[in-house]
């Protein structure tokens, strides 16, 4: 474990133990080492136990993802270590009113990639220190050498494909997919009570994991994330398949940048989002919220 993340390691169990003692949430949900030694969502409930709390560079789950689960409700109010990333989910969230403020703690912590080596997605992550957090833990993210800029570089590299050639390489993709629901199940905005993909009456979708099914799938549900993907990469890094979903969700985002005046999802929490705000008041010539 680098000193840095021995540090916020310290700061966090700190700020967790003292909002315990002094009763101002009922748990703390957080990272912890599990039973094979990796690294793990925790639920804390009380100040004794906050030693078991981890800060490392496998601290991958977007925790906000167990937000606006219905059981969730007896642990609120709850303090959340956040990442930048979960920190821009929780503002979906808070955004489509599926939490209220009230009932989170934010505790955000300095971060400077996940994995060894980085996951790409955090080559070039934009908040790498969450802001708008009731605690802060004090810390320098460790820099990163790749320039931000390129994030979109594999979007480019799809869109100079001829279109045959894309059908092809994604074909092979999708086929691979065996509909384990993984990525909806690691996604913090896929909360629906009943996806679509369960729905048999009528059947939106084949629940077979064929081609066609498989398509209509992964399509539907890149679909219902445009204009809202935070590119946490849970579903890409969680699919037993090894389907690039980061690329999906990539290409969407950027077309969202172009049509909406630089728009990112879950920047804060009461910029407008695209296709879930009704509001005669756009402007939709010029695509400005």
């Amino acid at each position: 474990m680098s000193d840095t993340h021995t540090e916020i390691q310290s700061g966090v169990r700190a700020v967790a133990a003292r909002l315990l003692s002094e009763g101002r949430v009922k748990t703390v949900l957080g990272y912890a080492l599990g039973a094979l030694n990796e690294t793990v969502p925790c639920f804390i409930k009380r100040a004794e136990d906050t030693k078991r709390l981890v800060w490392n560079a496998r601290c991958f789950h977007n925790l906000a993802t167990y937000l606006p689960r219905e059981h969730m409700k007896k642990h609120f109010p709850m303090a959340v270590v956040v990442k930048g990333c979960d920190r821009r989910a929780v503002n979906m969230l808070l955004k489509e009113s599926m939490i209220t403020r009230e009932n989170v703690v934010l505790v955000g912590v300095p971060c400077g990639g996940m994995g060894e080596p980085l996951l790409h997605k955090c080559l070039y992550c934009e908040v790498r220190k969450p802001e708008d957090v009731d605690e802060a833990i004090p810390g320098e993210p460790a820099p990163i050498e790749t320039p931000r800029e390129g994030r979109f570089d594999s979007v480019t590299k799809l869109e100079q494909l001829e279109p045959d050639a894309l059908w092809e390489q994604w074909k092979g993709h999708v086929e691979r997919c065996i509909r384990c629901y993984a990525c909806r199940q690691a996604c913090p905005l896929c909360y629906c009570k009943r996806c679509i993909a369960e729905k048999t009456q009528p059947q939106w979708i084949e629940s077979s994991p064929h081609l066609r099914g498989n398509f209509a799938w992964n399509v539907v549900r890149a679909f219902h994330l445009f204009g809202r993907c935070v590119g946490c990469g849970e579903c890409e890094r969680v699919c037993p398949a090894g389907i690039p979903l980061g690329e999906i969700n990539s290409k969407l985002a950027k077309t969202v940048r172009e049509r909406f005046v630089n728009y990112q999802a879950g920047m804060d929490a009461v910029t407008p989002s695209p296709f879930t705000t009704y509001d005669l008041g756009i402007d939709n010539d010029e695509g400005i919220l």
